[in-house]
């Protein structure tokens, strides 16, 4: 299982970090972690759909309890050891010299790109440049008129040349049916804030990009983590894109 080879990964990279602060909260569940180096945060986005009446069973809160998480059948705590996973993760990545560009140039060339998780400035994008693109989306609140249901992705996704995958596939548990049915796929690309993993976490899965965002500004971003504010959260950040 995919999440849980990420867990045994980045339980090692985390040696000598501790938790410094953490929430699950809307619209990103958050952690900070700290170490010699400094601190970092990582963030994985909260899908209120799929929260049911679970009871957390961590008692004692650590970088490690969460991170044992990470496959975890319950939402909130799986969520959790994402977020810490990708805290650890940027802890450790140096995005000083990795590009700032628009993950809509990654796709370009590409005659059908599938994107999973209805992100609509990128299909926007890349419909005005004419690519034929394949949405789909879990959530019906997200649905336009064509955007297509998640369901649709085991049978259409072979079709597609190019993939973008919200990193919110981490977090509902769909990335491994994804990869196995993008096989076809030149370009596999892990983009948003929750693709903020460490790319030798998922090297040989078949992701071949990940697009995220770099916490730059730590105090801006906690600020608007805990105010509930997107842009809050964003104004703090660099984006950068690293080949896997």
């Amino acid at each position: 299982m995919l999440l849980s080879e990420i867990k045994k990964k980045t339980l090692r990279l985390a040696n000598g970090l501790e938790l410094v602060d953490f929430g699950f909260a809307l619209p990103y569940t958050w952690v900070l972690v700290e170490g010699p180096d400094g601190k970092a945060l990582g963030v994985a986005m909260t899908l209120p759909e799929e929260v049911q009446r679970y009871t957390n069973s961590i008692s004692e809160p650590s970088i490690e309890a969460f991170i044992e998480k990470t496959d975890s059948l319950n939402v909130i705590e799986r969520t959790l050891g994402i977020a810490t996973v990708n805290a650890v993760s940027q802890y450790h990545l140096d995005v000083s010299d990795l590009p700032d560009i628009d993950v809509v140039e990654l796709v370009e060339g590409f005659d059908m790109v599938a994107v999973i998780g209805n992100m609509p400035p990128v299909v926007r994008a890349l419909r005005e440049k004419g690519v034929k693109t394949l949405v789909f989306e879990r959530n019906p609140k997200l649905w336009d008129r064509e955007t297509l249901s998640d369901a649709l992705e085991y049978v259409l996704l072979p079709e597609a040349e190019a993939v973008l995958v919200s990193g919110s596939a981490l977090v509902n548990g769909t990335i491994e049916m994804i990869l196995d049915r993008a096989k076809n796929a030149r370009i596999v690309v892990l983009t948003g804030p929750t693709a903020q993993i460490h790319p030798e976490l998922v090297k040989g899965t078949g992701i071949t990009h990940l697009a995220a965002m770099k916490v730059i500004d730590l105090k801006k971003a906690v600020l608007g983590l805990k105010l509930g504010s997107f842009k809050g959260f964003e104004r703090g950040n660099r984006k950068y894109v690293v080949r896997v």
